[in-house]
């Protein structure tokens, strides 16, 4: 089992800065792939980053350029730095850590861009 915590979620501008944390507990040394995915209001959920045990990246073309995924191993911690936000990034942001094919799920961060 693997629990997953976000925080940092809130309130931003357009144009403005956020960065979200995940913190993972349990049975960390199965997680291989850690990443965020988000859903908007009446929309289906989509990836935005992941990052591997080895490091390597991938995001979502929507948001290259403008976050960045990265980990701390020793606190077992993915976060994702969001900058220069969009009204369209707007979304309930989830943590996600995949074990072999089973994925798991944090309960998820409100990002809210305002303009």
């Amino acid at each position: 089992q693997v629990q997953l915590v976000e925080s940092g979620g809130g309130l931003v501008q357009v144009g403005g800065s956020l960065r979200i944390s995940c913190a993972a507990s349990g049975s960390i040394f199965r997680i291989n792939t850690m990443g965020w995915y988000r859903q908007a209001p009446g929309e289906q959920r989509e990836l935005v980053a992941t990052i591997t045990s080895g490091g390597s990246t991938n995001y979502a073309n929507s948001v290259k350029g403008r976050f960045t995924i990265s980990r701390d191993n020793a606190k077992n911690t993915v976060f994702l730095q969001m900058n220069s936000l969009k009204p369209e990034d707007t979304a309930v942001y989830y943590c996600n850590a995949k074990v072999g094919t089973y994925n798991y799920w944090g309960q998820g961060t409100q990002v809210t861009v305002s303009s």
